[in-house]
């Protein structure tokens, strides 16, 4: 196995066990690819998906089309915390994975808080 891959693992293995999302506080999962970012909020109790949302929505959106990808992860939190409102959820447990936490992930957080979801 390549030592890139064996680090994620190991990183993930020690961050992810750690946080147990619930119905009143989900858990915010993260994933990074080289063009997208995905995030979904989960009831682990349930092992549920409640709501998800990828930049890919974000870039659909006319005003958004050429904008960074960091710029792309806060409108992408604040849009997840729209929908997480919806469902009347105002906090939640954020699950960086094995990504540090800077860049795109720290602004999804920061687009999270800035709606108004307590991490």
């Amino acid at each position: 196995m390549r030592k890139s891959i064996a680090r994620k693992i190991k990183a993930k293995r020690r961050v992810s066990p750690n946080v147990i999302g619930t119905e009143k506080r989900p858990r915010i999962n993260v994933f990074r690819s080289n063009l997208y970012l995905f995030v979904q909020a989960i009831n682990d109790d349930k092992k549920q998906t409640l709501v998800a949302y990828s930049t890919r929505h974000v870039q659909k959106e006319k005003e958004y089309k050429k904008i960074t990808k960091t710029k792309q992860a806060f409108v992408l939190g604040e849009r997840l915390a729209e929908k997480l409102l919806n469902l009347k959820i105002n906090e939640a447990v954020f699950d960086r994975s094995c990504y540090i936490y800077k860049g795109r992930v720290k602004a999804v957080a920061e687009g999270l808080r800035l709606a108004k979801i307590k991490i």
